[in-house]
């Protein structure tokens, strides 16, 4: 039998220690999980070990085939740019390596189920029940990018999590590089009517910029004291980051790199839309698609909706 691929996980690095011992940990334990094959994880920037050292110890291990994939919740610059560069570098550096990459994290519908929790626990450390959704609007805080298509992914998470789960609203602020940044974010909340935040890190361990996103809105809060104004943790090394981190690994092996199914009705229940997992689907018409500038001759079909991926 051939021996399945290696996992090198890469991280985006940060000054934090204990950010950084987080990602160790979780490639540890990671690696702890999945014994029948060499695990390693390295960081881009600002943190050891870079993922130059990860790829040599896994050279040393023996591996030649391996599959990396980016510990990160969006696709900006670091996944799309500095991983594979690195990892050409790597296939410079170590010839006959060869490797595979796999996609970043998020939005994975269980990633937001552990955001659901989060902001549960930091509603019922408020004394609140988790049927008082309600009165409740979220602020999703990303790292903000200078790539709109990131800051895109982090609209695109809040709207999954809104969906289906029965808060008043969930809003989106970046912590850096994107405006709203999080005091402007808790502004447009209260414009919308907000009477009770809850802010909640789109991150995934402990680190600067989220105790920057916890300062922020504890100044924030500390002005505003007619709002009610909580804060909730990052989504941290739970069961189900290590298993998403395994679906990639699998998906990058399989080269089953897909369209967006992750969020898709038809695929993964989400919430309240249950009944849709497995529908077959049937070309239709849209109710706007005849308009008078057309006749119908001209038979405007989408096509099917083929989300047999």
């Amino acid at each position: 039998m051939t021996t399945p691929p290696a996992l090198l996980i890469a991280g985006h690095g940060t000054r934090d220690d204990a950010g950084a011992e987080a990602f160790r940990d979780f490639v540890r334990q990671l690696g702890a999980r999945h014994p029948e094959l060499p695990v390693a994880g390295g960081f881009i920037e600002l943190s050891p070990p870079p993922l130059g050292e990860a790829v040599t110890e896994l050279v040393e291990q023996g591996v030649r085939r391996f599959a990396a994939v980016p510990l990160m919740l969006v696709s900006a610059g670091h996944a799309k740019g500095d991983i594979p560069a690195a990892l050409a570098r790597e296939k410079e550096r170590h010839p006959g390596i060869s490797y595979t990459y796999g996609r970043p994290l998020g939005p994975h519908p269980a990633l937001l189920n552990v955001l659901e929790r989060r902001l549960d626990e930091a509603l019922g450390s408020a004394g609140r029940t988790p049927g008082d959704r309600a009165d409740v609007t979220v602020l999703l805080v990303g790292r903000g990018s200078t790539d709109p298509d990131a800051n895109a992914e982090v609209h695109k998470a809040a709207r999954l999590l809104w969906e289906g789960r029965g808060y008043a609203g969930v809003e989106t602020a970046f912590v850096s590089l994107a405006a709203p940044d999080v005091p402007s974010g808790l502004d447009r909340c209260v414009r919308l009517g907000a009477r009770r935040i809850v802010v909640l890190p789109y991150f995934l361990f402990t680190g600067i910029l989220p105790d920057r996103v916890r300062h922020q809105t504890e100044g924030w809060a500390a002005a505003h004291p007619e709002v009610e104004v909580l804060s909730a943790d990052v989504i941290g090394p739970e069961p189900e980051l290590l298993d998403l981190v395994w679906e990639r690994y699998e998906e990058a092996v399989k080269g089953d790199l897909r369209m967006n199914c992750d969020s898709c009705v038809y695929r993964i229940a989400l919430p309240g839309f249950e009944d849709k997992v497995g529908m077959p689907q049937q070309p239709h018409f849209h109710p706007d698609d005849d308009d008078h500038h057309h006749g119908h001759g001209h038979g405007h079909h989408h096509g099917a909706h083929s989300h047999a991926h």
